[in-house]
């Protein structure tokens, strides 16, 4: 299975700072985005952190111990990479108080020809385009996704609530991660969005599943998606990350 990505990240028109980080470790068949939170260094740290430290556990091979869920070998390595990621922003904030508060999303992908998988903390999201439709793979935890589900809000209505960027889940100090993990499976042809909400906030699913399906490059796709992102208002960080799956 070869793996050919791209990745883009912006500002966006109304931040002065970008507090979205991103890894893209083909090697290591993984690939994360993340959106910070808790103000401008310390979201960017919370980001960060979070990013490299769900990179190096998932390069040193470590997993959590099999359980009665039967989960995979992906999924579990992405378990232990998300609570040292949370143990690492709970250690930082431990030693420097003017990062408390300080949290983060994550949304990773974890690909192999023998297990894949997602795990996902937040509201950062994870589409799957397949034969010309979009799906999302991945769950909002967030007050405005909760609404929806219940019927309150359309999703129109949930992108422009005053309440959009209200978590319900991340990873930070104050709790062990909740960590949606789920297998995947992947064919020939598929492409896959990793998105911090700078996007979807702003696109509907409908536009983001025109440009994936109708621009060709994939350094061209991530950069479109942002330009309508921007031209939508562009009120936060906007990061995309792009895969391409070729199997032989």
């Amino acid at each position: 299975m070869r793996v050919r990505w791209a990745a883009a990240t912006h500002p966006g028109r109304r931040r002065a700072s970008n507090e979205d980080a991103f890894c893209s470790r083909p090697d290591l068949g993984l690939f994360v985005v993340a959106d910070g939170m808790g103000g401008h260094v310390a979201g960017e740290i919370a980001s960060r952190l979070a990013v490299d430290t769900i990179e190096a556990a998932v390069a040193a091979g470590d997993a959590v111990p099999p359980d009665s869920r039967q989960c995979t070998l992906a999924e579990r390595r992405l378990q232990v990479g998300f609570e040292r990621a949370s143990q690492a922003i709970s250690e930082q904030t431990a030693r420097n108080p003017r990062l408390r508060g300080m949290a983060t999303t994550a949304s990773a992908l974890l690909i192999s020809a023998e297990t894949s998988a997602i795990g996902h903390v937040g509201d950062s999201r994870i589409y799957l385009w397949r034969d010309h439709l979009l799906q999302q793979l991945t769950h909002d935890h967030s007050w405005v996704a909760e609404q929806v589900t219940m019927g309150l809000l359309s999703p129109i209505e949930a992108r422009q609530h005053p309440w959009r960027n209200v978590v319900t889940r991340a990873l930070s100090a104050s709790d062990p991660p909740q960590v949606e993990l789920s297998p995947l499976t992947l064919q020939h042809g598929d492409r896959l969005l990793i998105s911090s909400d700078g996007l979807h906030g702003v696109i509907g699913d409908d536009r983001i599943g025109v440009v994936l399906d109708t621009v060709a490059n994939l350094e061209l796709t991530c950069q479109q998606l942002i330009d309508d992102a921007n031209d939508a208002g562009g009120p936060d960080n906007i990061t995309t990350l792009i895969l391409e799956i070729d199997v032989p």
